[in-house]
C-alpha cells in the first residue's frame, strides 16, 4: 500500500473502533439498522470514496474502495456493517458512467452525503442469475414508462427512497440477443411494496421481495439508452465481485483474530489449546488461504483501476475470498469449542454471515463456469 492507502485503512479502522462487538451484537439480535454507523461513514465522506470529485466524491479507485470495505468487515462489523454501505460504493456507477450530466449533478451528491438511500433491484423469483429472462416489464407511455413485476433479494429497500431497477422494455423474442431490450431506471422507491425476507444472518440489513404494480417512471429517470441496461450492469459486476471478496476476507480475519486470542488464553489439561496442532493447524491454514485470496483480490482491483480486463481475477478472487472467509469462520467456531456456539463470543455471527459471500452476488458454480469457458477455453456448459 501507498502511504495514502494506509491512511485510508487506518482512518476507517479508527472510525469503526467506535462501534464495538456489543453494538454489532445488538443489531444482529434486534434487526435494527446500524443508522449511527452509516451516519458516521457518511459524515466522514467515505460513501463517495469512488465517486467523481466533480460531484463531491474522492475520485479514488476500486483499490481504495476495497481497502475501505475490508477495514469495515475486519473491524468486527462483518457483513452487518459492510452491507449497510456496500451498495453506495459502486452501486451508482451506472449513473456515473451512463447517466446525463443532470442526473449526475442531481443524484450523486445526495447519495454521497447520505441524504438519499438507494437500493438495487435486479434478481427476480423466476429468473435468478439468468438476468436475460427477467419478467419485470417497462411499457412506454406518455411522459415515461409503466413498470410491473417482482424483484427478490433487494437489499435495503425498507429504508431506501431511491431505486436502481432493470426491466424489459422490448420483448425478448423481438431482440437479436436475449440480453438486449433491457433498460435501467433510477427512480423513487416509495410506491413499490417491499416485504422483508426472514434469513439466517445479517438481520439488521434486510433483503426484500418487491411488488411493482403500475409504477409510473418519468422518462428522465431512464439511465443511458433504452435497451442497453444489461451492458450497463456488466460494468459494475467486476468491482462488486472484488468488494465481496475483500469483505469476506476481512470477516475471516476478524474470526481468525478471535480464535487465536482464545487459543492462547484458553487452558485445558494444563496447557493453552493453541499449543495443540489440532487447533493451531486449521488457524494457520486459514491465515495462508486468506492472504492468498487477498493478493488476487487486490490484483483484480489494480487491473480494474488501470483500465485492463480483470474478469477472471475478479471472479476468482470472489470465489477464493468467500471460501477462505467461510473456512476461517468455521475454524474459529470450532477452535472456541462449545463457546463458539455462544453469541457473546461473536464468531457464530461471523459464521452465519460468511455464507453470504458464498452465495451472492453470483454462485460459486457460475464463477467456475466463467473461468472454465473464458479462461480455459472449454465449451459452455449451460
Amino acid at each position: 500500500m501507498t502511504e495514502d492507502q494506509e491512511a485510508i485503512r487506518d482512518g476507517v479502522a479508527k472510525l469503526c473502533a467506535d462501534f464495538d462487538d456489543d453494538y454489532w451484537r445488538r443489531t444482529d439480535e434486534t434487526g435494527i439498522f446500524p443508522e449511527e454507523f452509516v451516519a458516521a461513514i457518511a459524515q466522514g465522506g467515505w460513501l463517495g470514496v469512488a465517486m467523481p470529485e466533480s460531484v463531491g466524491g474522492a475520485g479514488l479507485g476500486l483499490t481504495e474502495a476495497a481497502i475501505m470495505m475490508q477495514a469495515v468487515a475486519q473491524s468486527g462489523a462483518g457483513f452487518s456493517g459492510a452491507s449497510a454501505i456496500h451498495l453506495n460504493i459502486f452501486g451508482p456507477m451506472p449513473i456515473v458512467k451512463f447517466g446525463t450530466d443532470e442526473q449526475r449533478r442531481e443524484h450523486l451528491p445526495r447519495l454521497i452525503s447520505g441524504q438519499d438511500k438507494m437500493c438495487f433491484a435486479v434478481t427476480e423469483p423466476n429468473s435468478g442469475l439468468d438476468t436475460s429472462s427477467l419478467e419485470t416489464r417497462a411499457e412506454k407511455v406518455e411522459g415515461g414508462y409503466r413498470l410491473n413485476g417482482r424483484k427478490i433479494w433487494t437489499t435495503g429497500a425498507q429504508r431506501a427512497n431511491k431505486i436502481l431497477i432493470i426491466a424489459r422494455t422490448t420483448p425478448k423474442d423481438q431482440c437479436a440477443k436475449p440480453t438486449q431490450g433491457l433498460s435501467l431506471f433510477y427512480t423513487d422507491r416509495e410506491k413499490i411494496e417491499a416485504k422483508p425476507i426472514p434469513k439466517m444472518g445479517r438481520k439488521a440489513v434486510e433483503c426484500n421481495m418487491l411488488f411493482i404494480e403500475d409504477l409510473f417512471v418519468p422518462a428522465d429517470d431512464l439511465v443511458g439508452e433504452a435497451g442497453k441496461g444489461f451492458s450497463y450492469l456488466l460494468h459494475g459486476l467486476n468491482p462488486e465481485r472484488v468488494l465481496f471478496a475483500v469483505e469476506a476476507i476481512g470477516l475471516g480475519r476478524a474470526a481468525l483474530a478471535k480464535a487465536t486470542t482464545y487459543a492462547r488464553e484458553r487452558v485445558v489439561f494444563g496447557r493453552p489449546i493453541g499449543q495443540n496442532q489440532g487447533v493451531a493447524h486449521p488457524l494457520a491454514r486459514s491465515w495462508a488461504e486468506l492472504e492468498a485470496a487477498n493478493l488476487l483480490a487486490f490484483k483484480a482491483a489494480a487491473l480494474y483501476d488501470a483500465g485492463q480486463d480483470c474478469g477472471a481475477e475478479a471472479n476468482a478472487a470472489k470465489y477464493l475470498g468467500a471460501e477462505a472467509g467461510f473456512t476461517a469462520c468455521e475454524s474459529s467456531v470450532l477452535a472456541h469449542g462449545g463457546m463458539g456456539y455462544a453469541k457473546e463470543y461473536d464468531v457464530e455471527r461471523y459464521f452465519r454471515e460468511a455464507m453470504i459471500a458464498r452465495i451472492a452476488p453470483v454462485s460459486r458454480e457460475m464463477i467456475l463456469n466463467f473461468i472454465a469457458e473464458r479462461v480455459l477455453g472449454l465449451p459452455k456448459s449451460y
